[in-house]
């Protein structure tokens, strides 16, 4: 079993719109250089294509990082990354 502070949570910005799916990939991309640049623990960044006006950018924290992370970024959401995501 995982410690809680462990745990990998996945944050979330929605983006929603015609451009919805460009703009997520974009975010994407300025996210994958925070990663680099506040040396996190985790690289994993991305984006995902929900529906023609919805798609979201997403990046996966440690735990002991959500805090800072979010005060920084402000994301909309977030939610506990399993491996098999």
């Amino acid at each position: 079993m995982e410690k809680i502070l462990d745990r990998k949570i996945k944050l979330i910005w929605d983006f929603r719109g015609p451009s919805a799916a460009s703009t997520a990939e974009h975010y994407a991309k300025h996210l994958a250089e925070f990663v680099i640049i506040e040396e996190l623990k985790f690289d994993i960044a991305g984006f995902q294509y929900i529906t023609d006006m919805h798609s979201i950018a997403y990046l996966v924290v440690a735990e002991f990082e959500v805090k800072e992370v979010r005060e920084i970024l402000k994301p909309q959401r977030g939610q506990v990354y399993l491996d098999e995501q």
